[in-house]
């Protein structure tokens, strides 16, 4: 039962992203070219979210400022979700829903992208951010699921939203870690052109 277990998330896994494959490659694209205009201008990519998704943001913002798979100068990429004592702080003194929007006020500038990541598209203290990058004329790209929730309502034409095509939680972390990789690539091959063997 248990070897049946660990097949069948495989299989669901395999057949999320294939079925993903087709519906998001459009707004991944669209997601790369908003951010590599954004690093072309001199800006920078802040990232949020909870839980899992907080370790996509570092995960993202590793890959920016260290390297994906080539060598290259840094990318200037902040996860919002690492200074304990901001979080502490603003989660104690104001409240949790506030603890990226007040990073997004302090650090966002016109120009800049967020990448706002929320399973459920409900997560307050990133919808939270979501304005606040908006009040600064700044472009978002949120990655969701589950049909997008509150996020499908703040977003306009000039913002990205990748939704994926799925209600569990578990497929949908999965989906969105290998738009982060699609992401990255797309972004070294939009600054630095070709593959990474050339």
């Amino acid at each position: 039962m248990t070897n049946q277990r660990i097949v069948a998330h495989f299989k669901e896994s395999a057949e999320l992203k294939m079925r993903a494959a087709e519906e998001l490659a459009q707004p991944i694209e669209q997601a790369v070219e908003l951010m590599f205009l954004a690093l072309s201008n001199g800006n920078k990519i802040m990232a949020c979210g909870n839980g899992g998704s907080a370790a996509d943001c570092q995960h993202f913002a590793a890959e920016l400022v260290g390297r994906f798979e080539r060598e290259r100068l840094p990318l200037p990429a902040m996860a919002l979700t690492t200074d304990s004592s901001i979080l502490t702080a603003v989660a104690n003194d104001y409240s949790f829903q506030e603890v990226f929007s007040k990073q997004v006020q302090a650090f966002g500038q016109s120009g800049d992208i967020l990448l706002a990541i929320t399973t459920s598209g409900n997560s307050v203290s990133v919808i939270n951010a979501i304005n606040a990058a908006l009040e600064r004329d700044m472009r978002v790209v949120a990655l969701t699921g589950k049909g997008g929730g509150a996020v499908n309502q703040l977003l306009s034409d000039a913002d990205v939203h990748i939704c994926v095509p799925h209600d569990r939680t578990a497929r949908i972390q999965e989906v969105h870690l290998l738009t982060i990789h699609c992401l990255c690539d797309g972004i070294d091959s939009a600054l630095f052109g070709g593959d990474v063997d050339d």
